[in-house]
């Protein structure tokens, strides 16, 4: 029995002093607070018939009562569980002071609800009309792209005129239907592992118009596969022979890469080839 008592003693002892212990080493929480990058909207567009999220970086030191205006940077596959958090922080980082790769500038991430909706134009092929049925409505995309989602960020924001378009995959299929049919609605394309098989690459056979206003196109491709790497070199060379002298054009292949991340150290060398350099 005496045992006993004692080595219940011994266990409560062990029990204080650790518990002691613990208390002594672990920080107390004072404060707790939200950590934000900006904003999210949600904004009816009426071409579209439906709702649509858009996930907002603002600069830091953003003040709508500032007079300075920022470049926007749109971007497809803009979701929070999408590309937006890490392009907008190569965006934050590439605009330190210190590194000066790209202006600080405002990102606009568009989220997805059916991006093979949205981003494709109508298809001849039958076995992808039965695959996927609700393909084939990019124009309409593009038109609320153009004819609102611009409009609501110039109003709400202070945005220059300056205005860059990064899309990825069928995103890249979709920023290279509007650089071949609606080129200036932005400046700069950053089109990477373009979906560019989508109707029989058709596509590959429209004309970039000389008469546009684009300053500057990227087309980055990593190992992806004969298909996807030989379609984004022969965009690369058409568009390198059709340009007018003011549009400057970059390729690279991105040997490292696979089609899951290629889109990261893509748009990293974007930057670095657009904007470092000026």
């Amino acid at each position: 029995m005496k045992l006993f008592k004692i080595t219940i003693f011994q266990i409560i002892l062990i029990t204080a002093c650790t518990a002691f212990g613990q208390d002594k080493s672990v920080l107390k929480v004072e404060k707790k607070a939200s950590f934000t990058i900006g904003e999210t909207l949600t904004v009816h567009s009426n071409i579209l018939n439906e709702d649509r999220l858009l996930n907002i970086y603002l600069p830091n030191g953003y003040s709508p009562d500032s007079l300075k205006k920022y470049p926007v940077i749109y971007l497809l596959d803009g979701s929070v569980d999408e590309d937006f958090i890490h392009i907008a922080g190569l965006v934050q980082f590439g605009s330190f002071p210190w590194i000066k790769m790209v202006p600080e500038s405002i990102v606009v991430g568009i989220a997805n609800i059916d991006r093979r909706r949205n981003y494709t134009f109508p298809t001849s092929i039958k076995k992808d009309k039965k695959d996927f049925p609700t393909t084939g409505k990019s124009e309409k995309f593009i038109a609320f792209v153009a004819d609102e989602l611009q409009p609501l960020i110039q109003h709400n924001y202070l945005v220059s005129n300056d205005k860059t378009i990064i899309g990825q995959s069928l995103g890249g299929l979709l920023a290279t239907e509007i650089l071949l049919k609606k080129p200036d609605l932005f400046d700069r394309y950053i089109i990477v592992s373009p979906s560019l098989w989508w109707d029989n690459e058709s596509l590959l056979k429209f004309y970039f118009p000389k008469e546009n206003s684009v300053k500057e196109i990227f087309v980055g491709v990593g190992k992806e596969g004969k298909v996807m790497e030989n379609d984004a070199k022969t965009l690369f060379e058409k568009l390198k022979a059709e340009k007018n002298e003011s549009t400057k054009i970059y390729f690279d292949f991105l040997a490292g890469q696979e089609h899951a991340d290629a889109l990261h150290l893509a748009v990293y060398h974007a930057f670095e080839k657009m904007f470092k350099a000026k």
